[in-house]
């Protein structure tokens, strides 16, 4: 466990330097004991690959405080722990306007209905959220679909997209520029001020695409106009 101070207002705690599902789970699990322990003060706990950062009120908690609690941390205990997390079910509708970057895959000797039952085939791990709130890096992507970010980015790519960009899937939670490629389109908010809570996937839990028909697509959208969809979600422990 290596300890920074990068601002007055902020701990820093990194966890190796290798990105790994290991190295995941044990930054959840000392979130996790963290905010179990119910530190006044504290105001923000986020993951990144291979890192945890505190925000804290300068006024209620110090920052040495902080650094010595981690200290007394067993973290090889932590490594082991069990924990819950949650496997949400995106509903994707491949191809198409929702995704013209499917056919680029051809270039790999992959068909689009091959692309689509790899990509929505699999369980995808929430390594952190970046890039803007929402927005999942998730890992255990196929490397046969591993395929670089585009040369040209696009100047604005719809809210909802999927993609992949290098070793990465994603998902875009606004519009936005961007330069992954696009693989198909989810009509769920990603993020949504509205809901409880706002993002439905945290680090630590996993994602997986469930292919839908663009009448499915439309269904869905005005089920959730309409405050009638509910995104599949259960919950699972992580060995």
């Amino acid at each position: 466990m290596d300890i920074k101070r990068y601002s007055e207002n902020a701990v820093t705690v990194y966890i190796g330097d290798e990105i790994s599902e290991m190295v995941n789970k044990t930054l959840v699990n000392l979130k996790n004991e963290l905010e179990s322990r119910g530190i006044e003060g504290v105001t923000e706990i986020v993951i990144s690959y291979t890192s945890l950062i505190i925000y804290f009120d300068i006024f209620k908690v110090r920052g040495e405080e902080l650094e010595a609690l981690f200290k007394e941390i067993d973290l090889e205990a932590l490594e082991g722990q069990p924990f819950e997390y949650k496997l949400i079910e995106i509903p994707v509708c491949y191809g198409g306007a929702f995704g013209p970057d499917l056919e680029r895959f051809k270039e790999d000797g992959l068909s689009p209905e091959e692309v689509i039952e790899m990509h929505s085939g699999t369980e995808y791990l929430v390594y952190m959220l970046g890039f803007m709130p929402g927005f999942p890096y998730l890992g255990g992507l196929d490397e046969k679909l591993f395929k670089a970010r585009l040369d040209n980015p696009r100047t604005s790519i719809p809210a909802g997209s999927v993609g992949i960009g290098g070793k990465q899937t994603g998902m875009y939670p606004f519009t936005s520029p961007g330069g992954w490629n696009l693989l198909g389109r989810t009509p769920v908010p990603l993020f949504d001020e509205g809901r409880e809570p706002s993002i439905l996937y945290e680090a630590g839990d996993r994602i997986i695409f469930k292919p839908i028909d663009e009448d499915e697509y439309k269904a869905i959208e005005q089920q959730v106009a309409d405050g009638e969809y509910e995104v599949n979600i259960t919950r699972r422990e992580a060995e």
